[in-house]
């Protein structure tokens, strides 16, 4: 009875680790442009909900992104603020052709505090007023949303006499928080961040016409090196549907098919 009972403890012990293992919640890592920063959160917490995976979000400029996926860093999915990067990664093999969704559009906003009393309504030609010593926006070298401001202002014939004031970040976010803590008068930022809580509390924005600047179309893509191909592409169909459409969409996305 006694060896019995012994034997039993040991299959026990031996098959615990085991056991735990297979209850482990799938990790799921995402490189996600900072247009999506407000947006994304409640998306995100929706799929977790929905598959009990751990899903993990990283912040940044979509060019870094970019440079670090190329280098292995180990993500699963990339969401980009462009089609472009995404597809270089694909052409490269470093993720999935068969991946790549469109999954919005973005569109560029000028942002600022209300103590700034700036007449916003104005549009771009505001930036020309002397009083405004600095603008923030996203570099164009790493963010697709610095491009189109880049492209905006060159549209607007306002580019070479505003380049003294311009104040980059490496990413939109950085670009907001530019603005947000003073060191900029105004910034030139995505109007998915300008509705997020935090700077809806804080400031006033205009669009910018997007007759200024080309589509800003941004894709989602499968990293090639991802452990969780398959809970990675469920992510990405699980941003196409309805609920997470409508959610991108009160956060001033465009939608593909809309």
């Amino acid at each position: 009875m006694i060896r019995h009972v012994l034997r039993a403890a040991i299959v026990a012990l031996i098959a615990a680790p085991a056991l735990l293992f297979a209850q482990a919640p799938k990790q799921l890592r995402i490189a996600a442009a900072s247009d999506l920063q407000a947006a994304l959160p409640d998306i995100v917490s929706s799929f977790k909900r929905s598959t009990s995976a751990d899903v993990t979000v990283s912040y940044g400029s979509s060019g870094n992104f970019f440079a670090q996926i190329q280098n292995g860093a180990p993500f699963d999915v990339f969401l980009s603020a462009d089609m472009d990067y995404p597809k270089r990664l694909a052409a490269a093999g470093a993720a999935d052709p068969d991946t790549l969704q469109h999954y919005a559009s973005g569109h560029l906003a000028l942002w600022a505090r209300r103590d700034s009393k700036l007449d916003l309504s104005r549009g771009l030609t505001v930036l020309a007023e002397p009083r405004v010593r600095h603008i923030a926006m996203a570099n164009p070298k790493f963010a697709p949303y610095g491009r189109a401001a880049e492209a905006a202002l060159r549209a607007a014939r306002l580019y070479d006499r505003l380049q003294p004031k311009l104040v980059m970040g490496d990413s939109l976010a950085q670009a907001a928080q530019l603005v947000e803590s003073g060191n900029a008068d105004v910034g030139l930022l995505s109007r998915s961040l300008v509705l997020g809580p935090a700077l809806t509390a804080e400031g006033t924005y205009v669009e910018v016409s997007t007759t200024l600047y080309p589509p800003i179309d941004q894709a989602a893509i499968v990293v090639k090196t991802s452990r969780q191909p398959a809970l990675a592409r469920q992510f990405i169909a699980f941003l196409g549907r309805g609920e997470s459409r409508q959610h991108l969409e009160r956060f001033g996305f465009a939608l593909p098919g809309r």
